[in-house]
C-alpha cells in the first residue's frame, strides 16, 4: 500500500513538473511570437516610410529602391534585425529630414555615412574585408559647424559596394573619413569586381551629379580625384571648409 503511495507521489510529481515546463514553453513562445509581431510591425512602418521618399532635386538624387533592397536583406538575416533596423532607422531619418538643410556639420555627415556602411555589411560574408577608419580632430572648430552639403558622401560608398566583387576572397573595401585643418576628407577603395558590371541606361549619374554639386557649391575649395592603381579603384575627396566660409563672408552669403 506504501508502494503504491509512493509511486502516485512521484507520479503526481512528475506531472506537475512537465505541467510547468509546459507553461513555461508557451509563455516563452507566446513571448517571442509578440516580440517577431512588433519587429514585423516595425518593417513594415520603415517600408512605408520608405515608399514615401521623395528625393527628385539635385540637392538628393537617390534611388528609393536602394532602401527596399536593404530591408528585404535585413528581413532574410534576422540574427541582425534589431542592429540594422535601428541603423536604418537613423539613415532615413538624415534623409529625410537633414538633407532638406543647405547644410550639416561634418559630423553629421559622417555619422550618417558610417550608419549606411553599417546597414551595407548585411550584403556581405563576415569574412569580407571591410575597413572603416576615422581620423578626426574633434577640437577642431568646423568639426560642429554647418558647412558640409547632405549627402556629400553616398555616391562614393554606395559606388565601392556595387562595383567590388563581395564574394571573392581577395576582395576588399576600405573607407577612410578625416576631418582636419578645417577640410573634410574621404577616402573610398575597392578591388574591382572581375565580373563584367552590367550598363543601365541611368548608369554613373550618381557620380555625376556628385561633381555637379561640388562644383555648384565648393567651385575651387574641393578636390575630387578617381583612378584605378593595380585593379584597385581609389576615389578621394576632400573640401577644404575653412576656405569656403571665407568666401562665403567675403561675398556676403
Amino acid at each position: 500500500m506504501q508502494e503504491t503511495s509512493n509511486i502516485g507521489y512521484i507520479l503526481g510529481l512528475i506531472i506537475l513538473l512537465l505541467t510547468a515546463i509546459i507553461g513555461f514553453v508557451l509563455y516563452h513562445l507566446m513571448q517571442a511570437k509578440k516580440e517577431k509581431k512588433e519587429l514585423e510591425s516595425n518593417f513594415y512602418t520603415l517600408e512605408r516610410r520608405v515608399n514615401d521618399l521623395q528625393l527628385e532635386t539635385l540637392e538628393s538624387k537617390l534611388n528609393p529602391h536602394l532602401f527596399k533592397n536593404i530591408l528585404n536583406s535585413i528581413q532574410s538575416h534576422a540574427y541582425q534585425t534589431y542592429f540594422a533596423l535601428d541603423k536604418l532607422a537613423n539613415v532615413l531619418d538624415y534623409i529625410l529630414y537633414e538633407s532638406k538643410k543647405k547644410f550639416v556639420t561634418p559630423k553629421e555627415e559622417i555619422d550618417f555615412a558610417l550608419n549606411l556602411i553599417e546597414i551595407n555589411k548585411i550584403k556581405i560574408s563576415p569574412l569580407f574585408e571591410l575597413k572603416i577608419k576615422t581620423n578626426i580632430d574633434k577640437e577642431d572648430k568646423l568639426y560642429e559647424e554647418p558647412l558640409l552639403a547632405p549627402l556629400i558622401s553616398i555616391d562614393l560608398i554606395e559606388n565601392a559596394f556595387k562595383h567590388a566583387d563581395l564574394q571573392n576572397p581577395d576582395a576588399f573595401i576600405s573607407v577612410i573619413f578625416e576631418f582636419k585643418n578645417n577640410a573634410f576628407s574621404m577616402t573610398v577603395s575597392n578591388k574591382i569586381s572581375d565580373k563584367k558590371v552590367l550598363k543601365k541606361e541611368r548608369s554613373g549619374i550618381g557620380n555625376a551629379t556628385l561633381e555637379q554639386r561640388l562644383r555648384i557649391i565648393y567651385k575651387n575649395n574641393f578636390k575630387l580625384d578617381k583612378f584605378v592603381e593595380n585593379d584597385i579603384y581609389i576615389a578621394h575627396l576632400k573640401i577644404d571648409l575653412l576656405e569656403y566660409k571665407t568666401e562665403m563672408f567675403t561675398v556676403g552669403r
